[in-house]
C-alpha cells in the first residue's frame, strides 16, 4: 500500500524499551518496494516521494537509526537521467520531513546496491556514489550505503571465493568508502554469477556457500558490520535456522546478525556471541 499509518505511541514505548533491555542496535528501516525513485512516471514520482517521506517520518518515530532504499528503476530513461531523478526525489523527501521537525534528524538513508537487472539503478557502485554526490549539491544529508550479498554476486563480484570477496571490498572501498557501509543485507544467491537475478537463498544453500560467508563474516573489514537476513521463509523456522547458520560461521568475537522482518521491513541488530 501507498500509504500506512503513524505508529501506536505504546508499541513504540514497549520496543524502545525493549532495543534498551536486549542491547538491539541498530534499528534499520526497509522502504516499500512500491517506492520508485528514479522513475519520470509524474504519478508514480509523487507517490514514491510522498510514501519515502511517510518511511522517514516513522523511522524517526521509532527512533531507527537506517533508513534502507533501492535506488529506482529508469525505464524509458537514460542511467544519468533515473540517477538525477533518484537524488532529487531523496532531497524532496528529506525536505518534507525536515519542514515538520523542531530538532535535527537522527537518521541516515541507506542505498542499497541491487542485482542490476535491465533499468535497475545500483547494479554498479558508481550509480550509488554518484545519487549521494547529487544529493549533497543540494542538501546535507547523512547517507551510507548496504550491501546486499547475492545482489553483489549476481551483479558480476564472485564473493564465493576470496579473489572476488577482496575484489569487491577494493570497488566498495574505493567508490563507496567501506566506512559508509554499515549494514549488509545476507543472502545467499539461486542464480549464477553475473546473471542479474535477484533471487535469495538460505545461508549456505545457494552459489555463494557456506564457506564464502564464513569469510565474509570473518573478514576484518566487516566484522563491525550489522547483518541482516533476508533470506527465504519456505516453512516455520527458517529464519531461526538462518541465523542460527550465520553465527556458527563466525569466530568467537562479537558480531551483530539479526533477521528482517518480512512483513514490517524492520530489524534490529543484536550484538551476540557466536558459537563456534
Amino acid at each position: 500500500m501507498w500509504r500506512a499509518k503513524a505508529p501506536d505511541p505504546e508499541q513504540v514505548r514497549l520496543l524502545r524499551r525493549a532495543r534498551a533491555k536486549h542491547d538491539l542496535a541498530p534499528l534499520v528501516i526497509h522502504d516499500s518496494y512500491l517506492i520508485n525513485l528514479a522513475t519520470n512516471n509524474s504519478v508514480i514520482r509523487e507517490l514514491s516521494i510522498r510514501a519515502f517521506a511517510a518511511e522517514l517520518e516513522r523511522a524517526l518515530l521509532i527512533g531507527a537509526e537506517y533508513v534502507v532504499a533501492h535506488p529506482g528503476n529508469y525505464k524509458g530513461l537514460t542511467s544519468e537521467q533515473g540517477i538525477f531523478n533518484a537524488a532529487q526525489a531523496l532531497v524532496l523527501a528529506w525536505r518534507t520531513v525536515d519542514a515538520k521537525l523542531k530538532r535535527k534528524a537522527q537518521l541516515s538513508i541507506l542505498l542499497e546496491n541491487t542485482a542490476g537487472a535491465g533499468a535497475q539503478l545500483g547494479g554498479n557502485f558508481r550509480e550509488l556514489a554518484v545519487i549521494r554526490e547529487l544529493v549533497g549539491h543540494y542538501l546535507e544529508i547523512p547517507i551510507g550505503y548496504c550491501l546486499d550479498t547475492c545482489h553483489c554476486y549476481v551483479s558480476g563480484f564472485d564473493v564465493a571465493n576470496e579473489d572476488g570477496l577482496e575484489s569487491l571490498l577494493q570497488a566498495a572501498s574505493e567508490t563507496l568508502g567501506l566506512e559508509n557501509v554499515p549494514v549488509i543485507h545476507a543472502n545467499d544467491a539461486k542464480t549464477p554469477l553475473n546473471s542479474h537475478l535477484d533471487r535469495h537463498a538460505h545461508i549456505g544453500e545457494g552459489n555463494i556457500g557456506v564457506e564464502g560467508f564464513r569469510r565474509i563474516l570473518n573478514h576484518p573489514k566487516l566484522r563491525t558490520k550489522a547483518f541482516i537476513l533476508e533470506t527465504p521463509v519456505d516453512k516455520p523456522g527458517d529464519d531461526l535456522r538462518n541465523v542460527q547458520a550465520l553465527k556458527e560461521l563466525v569466530s568467537p568475537k562479537k558480531l551483530t546478525i539479526t533477521k528482517q522482518s518480512s512483513r514490517s521491513g524492520m530489524s534490529a541488530g543484536r550484538k551476540i556471541q557466536p558459537s563456534t
